[in-house]
């Protein structure tokens, strides 16, 4: 069993930063890739970005050079450093591990106008 823990969401101006982690507890050696994915109000969950364990890495379109997702696996935890933030990434924010298929609680993140 894997636990995905988020933490680091909060409110923040429109162009503003957030550094959020995802700190992963139990089996965590059998995780290879893992990654973000959110959820804004009346909107599906969509991906945001992925990392596997030799540092290969996908963004989704939207994330457009202003997220930086990456990992520190002697600290089992993952993280996505948030730059230029506008108000349409409101979200939940929730790490995800593709490879037993956990998720976190999520984090929520607010940009306000």
């Amino acid at each position: 069993q894997v636990q995905l823990v988020e933490s680091g969401g909060g409110l923040v101006q429109a162009g503003g930063s957030l550094r959020l982690s995802c700190t992963a507890s139990g089996s965590t050696f059998s995780i290879n890739v893992i990654g973000w994915y959110r959820q804004g109000p009346g909107k599906q969950r969509e991906f945001v970005a992925r990392i596997n364990t030799g540092g290969g890495i996908g963004y989704a379109d939207f994330v457009k050079g202003r997220f930086t997702i990456s990992r520190d696996n002697a600290k089992n935890t993952l993280y996505l450093q948030m730059d230029n933030l506008q108000p349409e990434d409101t979200a939940a924010y929730y790490c995800h591990d593709y490879t037993l298929g956990h998720w976190g609680q999520g984090t929520q993140v607010t940009v306000s106008s």
